[in-house]
């Protein structure tokens, strides 16, 4: 068993309902493809890129599981599309349903034209620093050799972090 960190997000409603909802039923349905080790808080974040839409209500997850990464980015687009996601449609970076990204798998480094594993934008996206940092800040990013604790007080001194509300 690997422990994978996973970044979740939402910002429209879903056939789940709010955000918080389709959060909420997402970790479940990720529960199924392994055990949910850690859970963070809810964190509200002002949207990056595309800045006409709603706020983001963003999250990070652990789940141990035995399934391997190009499978698990399978499940993880099936259960996107159940909610209501279409990556084939719509604005980069605009609204959506629900966004699952995997963020670190164990210390794998991989790099194919579907999956980059360390996720290759997460040292510079506060949204995903900060709930990961509050359930692993001691793992490692085996790219950069920095802890996520490490990484997000770099981000905090070199960049203008984003508002974020834990709730």
């Amino acid at each position: 068993m690997e422990i994978v960190y996973l970044a979740l997000g939402a910002n429209i409603d879903s056939p789940a309902g709010s955000p918080r909802e389709t959060l909420d039923a997402a970790v479940l349905r990720l529960g199924e493809l392994g055990r949910v080790s850690a859970r963070s808080s809810y964190y509200t974040t002002q949207p990056v890129g595309f800045a006409d839409q709603p706020v983001f209500l963003n999250a990070a997850v652990g789940i141990e599981t035995e399934i391997d990464p190009q499978s698990l980015l399978g499940h993880l687009l099936k259960i996107e599309r159940h909610f209501g996601r279409d990556r084939s449609h719509g604005i980069p970076n605009g609204p959506r349903t629900l966004d699952l990204d995997i963020l670190l798998y164990g210390d794998r480094v991989l790099s194919t034209p579907e999956l980059e594993i360390p996720h290759p934008r997460m040292a510079e996206r506060a949204f995903v620093l900060v709930p990961l940092a509050e359930i692993a800040p001691e793992v490692v990013h085996p790219r950069l050799n920095r802890s996520v604790s490490q990484l997000l007080k770099d981000l905090s001194q070199d960049k203008e972090v984003l508002a974020y509300d834990r709730q």
